[in-house]
């Protein structure tokens, strides 16, 4: 079986990100050309890729099965339609486009083409998330009954890109704690049915909301809590970046991604899987640890496209996300509850 020729769209951290997984942690699949910011011709470079002027150039290469879109958000949908349309299968970038409409363009565009859509929802393959849905499959804590998420970080505007700051790919809640909303719907298997919001900004020259609070409730009517904030003082809260505390039945489950996963059944906490520190400020970015979670992903991805079955995360699980996100921003600005259609 030869291997599955990948297009890389867009060249920044992502784009980065996933040339060296696809290239030196894969296998199936060969890097062939990249397009779109002003990275990509060190890019294509440095992973060995052909450099292409356009999106279009790029999609009539007869080598490219697949494509990895990593842009800002805001053109996302225009990008996966073209890519489906042209007959490549595409792993997508959190989140999968601004609006419900565009998601479900590329659903249906998809569709019509015979082509898989997978949304990088990368924390689904961290080791704590693996383990804590494996617990809960099993019925280790019995039903879920409450869940409080938490996504704080002290970065600040500083720390973002600056198209991120750009409200036309909107504001944190939906750029980063997207991976909440997801994993909600993942750990329950239940997807959300109403979004109650406060968002906003501590600093005053936000263009995009920087912190919310979140009150929803599942399909079964389980509540759950969603805290998100990219502008707490530092050092924020331990154990807080990328958190989830759930009461079931008949045990607790304390997990920070990004740390320990503890749980207790029997009265007394005890860790089932500890997640190794990414090494930020030597290794960087490129940190292997921090690159197995991308691996397991586009992995699947890889194999989904070389053997024509469905790859775990779709892009119904994107559309999904973004419901929920965009719901809370509507909840804020109206102060009322809001339903997500079923």
């Amino acid at each position: 079986m030869s291997d599955v020729g990948i297009g890389v769209i867009g060249s920044g951290f992502m784009g980065r990100t996933y040339s060296e997984v696809i290239s030196k942690y894969c296998s199936g699949a060969t890097l062939k050309a990249v397009t779109c910011g002003s990275r990509a011709a060190e890019l294509a470079k440095d992973y060995g890729m052909d450099l292409e002027p356009s999106v279009d150039s790029l999609l009539v290469r007869d080598d490219i099965s697949a494509v990895f879109i990593t842009t800002p958000h805001h053109v996302h949908a225009e990008q996966s339609i073209a890519s489906a349309r042209a007959g490549k299968h595409m792993l997508i970038e959190k989140p999968m486009a601004c609006t419900v409409d565009e998601c479900d363009a590329i659903l249906d565009a998809c569709k019509a083409a015979g082509v898989y859509s997978s949304i990088a929802f990368s924390q689904r393959t961290r080791k704590c998330n693996i383990k804590a849905k494996q617990l809960i499959d099993e019925g280790a804590i019995g039903r879920i009954v409450q869940m409080e998420e938490m996504s704080l970080v002290s970065i600040g505007l500083e720390g973002l890109p600056k198209w991120q700051s750009d409200p036309e790919n909107l504001g944190t809640l939906f750029g980063h704690a997207i991976h909440n909303f997801d994993r909600i719907r993942w750990f329950s298997g239940k997807e959300i049915k109403t979004v109650y919001a406060k968002c906003g900004s501590i600093d005053p020259k936000a263009k995009v909301e920087l912190s919310s609070m979140l009150l929803m409730t599942l399909q079964d009517g389980t509540p759950v809590s969603l805290w998100s904030c990219y502008e707490a003082p530092k050092p924020s809260f331990p154990r807080s970046q990328f958190s989830v505390r759930i009461i079931g039945e008949k045990g607790l489950i304390d997990l920070d991604a990004y740390g320990e996963l503890r749980i207790a059944t029997d009265g007394e906490w005890k860790v089932a899987e500890t997640q190794e520190p990414i090494d930020w400020q030597g290794k960087g970015f490129l940190d292997p640890v921090r690159l197995e979670s991308y691996t397991l992903q586009c992995q699947d991805f890889i194999d989904a496209v070389a053997n024509k079955k469905p790859p775990v995360i779709t892009g119904w699980d994107g559309r999904q996300a973004v419901a929920a996100a965009l719901a809370a921003y509507e909840s804020s600005a109206s102060g009322k509850e809001i339903m997500l259609s079923s």
